[in-house]
């Protein structure tokens, strides 16, 4: 699946494709797109912002809420957000607005 080449901002809202499915597995989360039948595993950081994903969608929102949550400098955090969300946008897991 060829996916258009998207600059993902902090301005943009991200949910969770309803085409993947979704198991937790020791703290971490696997993904399965059920259209290409591939898996996805997130750590339990990502796993986190998957979650925040589902819940606000917000990608500024997502970033402040991993910022007090975690002990990591703001814009290790802002660029870790938007390099994760491009890996899930390309592997067509979530859908970007």
């Amino acid at each position: 699946m060829t996916v258009p080449n998207l600059s993902v901002t902090l301005a943009n809202t991200v949910a969770p494709s309803s085409a993947v499915m979704v198991q937790e597995v020791g703290g971490e989360l696997v993904l399965l797109d059920l259209a290409s039948e591939q898996y996805f595993g997130l750590d339990p950081v990502g796993t986190r912002i998957w979650k925040l994903l589902g819940t606000h969608g917000n990608l500024q929102t997502v970033r402040d809420c991993i910022h007090a949550e975690f002990d990591a400098p703001l814009p290790q955090i802002e660029h870790d957000l938007l390099a994760l969300v491009q890996q899930l946008v390309a592997a067509g897991l979530v859908t970007v607005q």
